[in-house]
């Protein structure tokens, strides 16, 4: 009986753990009301870094130069491209004049590193205010660059969006990635929003090029194949110097991937560079996945036990009470209500799907960022 109650008292603590994380942490996220800021019309430099994207230029560049925004430029960065991504970033050249090619060629030092690619097509761009998306990404509104250009201030120096990735029906795959994307912005926003940023995705970030080169660029973890978001943010963002941008005109939309080896590969190379965050901010997300296995764990051990059974069944009510409703409202504010319908059944697969790349991880290291 003695084994029977340390569960059951672990339980009560581990739930007690998942409520601080949905109903406090993440509720903060929740509960956020942004004040919707005047119109700036600033300059801004919209970096595009390319590699083997021809198609998905051709398709979202159009998207890019229809912004109502007044005054920007679009830089493509062509990554040493073994297909006509050269050839199509030149053929829009032609026809607009606020277009910049940066054609990065090979060089041994930094091959295959997106970081070097970029740091030329930052070194490049005309303007102070800098706005990233990826190739395969398309603005979900004309007002892209306004809504999330808006959010700089004298203060704020980097403004973190939001860019889930495009539905595909009767795909269970597709359905486990948009929750893992919503679930990583659950908790990279809601910590911003505490004045404890960690990351944001380079699919829709902003930020000045002035905090660029203060940092002395990517140099910090230029070794590390990715990072060029995540670990950018992580280093340089403080209690003061980020704002959210949340307003559905500022999101853009990705292509997913479309097998389980393909998306794996992407999320091991995302994982290998949550390896070098600062301590506190591994520290709560190891805390965070750990007391989502043990609640599942513990909970299906102790029902079956039948031990405090009643008990047992009214903390996992409750847990679940408080997750769904502080996801629900997450959910409204990013477009994302329908994923919770398979929350339960998500939840599962994505803790079992993490478990599993991070023991790849263990075992060897991704390479290369395409």
């Amino acid at each position: 009986m003695l084994i029977f109650e340390i569960l059951f008292y672990s339980f009560i603590a581990i739930v007690a753990i998942q409520l601080i994380y949905y109903g406090i942490i993440f509720g903060s996220f929740a509960a956020h009301t942004p004040v919707i800021p005047s119109e700036k019309n600033i300059g801004v430099s919209v970096i595009i870094c390319a590699k083997n994207e021809a198609d998905n230029l051709k398709e979202n560049i159009p998207l890019i130069l229809n912004q109502n925004h007044k005054l920007f430029e679009l830089v493509l960065i062509n990554d040493n491209s073994s297909d006509n991504s050269l050839e199509v970033m030149e053929g829009f050249k032609t026809q607009h004049n606020n277009i910049k090619i940066v054609d990065v060629k090979p060089v041994e030092k930094f091959w295959g590193n997106k970081k070097y690619a970029l740091t030329l097509g930052i070194k490049a761009a005309t303007h102070e205010f800098l706005l990233f998306t990826d190739a395969d990404c398309k603005p979900l509104s004309n007002r892209w660059i306004s809504e999330m250009t808006n959010r700089f201030s004298t203060t704020k120096s980097i403004v973190i969006g939001y860019g889930p990735y495009k539905k595909i029906k009767g795909s269970l795959l597709n359905l486990l990635i948009r929750f893992e994307t919503f679930m990583t912005a659950v908790q990279y926003l809601s910590y911003a929003k505490l004045g404890l940023p960690y990351m944001a995705v380079g699919r829709n970030l902003a930020y000045k090029k002035a905090q660029f080169f203060e940092a002395n660029g990517f140099m910090n973890h230029m070794n590390i194949m990715s990072g060029d978001d995540d670990l950018f943010v992580n280093q340089v963002a403080t209690t003061s110097n980020v704002v959210l941008c949340v307003s559905k005109d500022s999101f853009t939309e990705s292509i997913p991937k479309t097998t389980f080896k393909s998306w794996i590969l992407q999320k091991r190379r995302h994982i290998s560079s949550a390896n070098h965050y600062k301590p506190l901010h591994k520290f709560l997300l190891a805390l965070f996945y750990l007391s989502q296995v043990l609640f599942w764990t513990l909970a299906i051990v102790l029902s079956l036990l039948t031990f405090q059974w009643k008990i047992v069944i009214a903390l996992v009510a409750i847990r679940f009470i408080v997750q769904y409703v502080t996801l629900l409202l997450i959910s409204k504010k990013l477009n994302e209500n329908r994923l919770l319908f398979f929350l339960p059944l998500l939840e599962i697969l994505l803790i079992t799907f993490q478990f599993f790349i991070f023991i790849k991880n263990l075992i060897s290291k991704p390479h290369h960022w395409k």
